[in-house]
């Protein structure tokens, strides 16, 4: 059987580390190339990409803020004159800054709103044409069961995940006809470097609430990812699927 992604073009935001890590990983090893990006020169970010061209497909790195309308432009033009296309989008780059409404500051809501849902607009903005070109094309936009439910000391991460659902599920309306699908991975409590931040009794805690009884790794979401980004999913569009281990049924 061949590779699911052979032939692909696969751009990741936000992929140095965690989840867009995964994600990358697993898409190179199904055969895509990988343009990834990451906000700060880091060794992980380079451990990464020496990774992915190990699986032997093509890939490169961008140090760029996904929240950077202009940025993202000359990013995206550069992907299609070195790869020439473009056929998966993952919007993977975010951030927390969490607190009670009554202390958040401006800043706090402001920083995450932009980090989190216009990072995601600006790519899908400026990758869709180049989708329509092509006639096909998978947008994949990651979002948080906080981003279904709700969560006390997160509106602002709260607000900015469930944006992400109704963006996606606007432009899966607007673009279907061209051929092009958009989901939403919507996953819940996941061992990452923004989880590990917490103490193992708040982590012990968690996993009591959670049917499957675990906290999730990088590999479930990229699974599900890979699922999405393929024809497995052909007819597959305007989904959330949550990734949570039964977590918020």
């Amino acid at each position: 059987m061949g590779k699911m992604l052979e032939g692909k073009v696969a751009i990741i935001t936000g992929a140095s580390r965690g989840i867009g890590r995964a994600i990358a990983l697993r898409f190179a090893a199904e055969g895509a190339a990988i343009a990834f990006t990451h906000v700060t020169p880091s060794p992980a970010a380079e451990a990464t990409e020496q990774e992915i061209a190990a699986l032997g497909v093509k890939v490169k790195r961008y140090v760029a803020d996904a929240a950077d309308y202009a940025a993202t432009e000359s990013l995206v033009a550069d992907v299609v004159k070195e790869f020439g296309r473009v056929d998966i989008l993952v919007n993977n780059a975010g951030i927390t800054r969490d607190g009670l409404l009554m202390r958040m500051s401006e800043s706090q809501w402001n920083e995450v709103i932009t980090a989190n849902l216009k990072s995601a607009f600006n790519f899908c903005r400026v990758c869709v044409p180049v989708m329509m070109r092509q006639r096909c094309g998978s947008i994949i936009n990651l979002s948080s069961v906080v981003g279904v439910h709700g969560n006390a000391g997160q509106c602002n991460y709260a607000a900015s995940k469930a944006g992400i659902i109704g963006l996606t599920k606007s432009i899966a309306a607007e673009v279907g006809s061209r051929g092009i699908r958009a989901n939403v991975i919507a996953p819940g409590f996941i061992n990452t470097d923004m989880t590990g931040k917490l103490s193992e009794e708040l982590r012990a805690e968690w996993a009591k609430q959670i049917p499957l009884r675990r906290a999730g790794e990088g590999d479930d979401v990229a699974g599900a990812a890979l699922f999405l980004a393929s024809d497995l999913a052909a007819y597959v569009t305007g989904q959330v699927l949550q990734v949570d281990g039964g977590m918020a049924m």
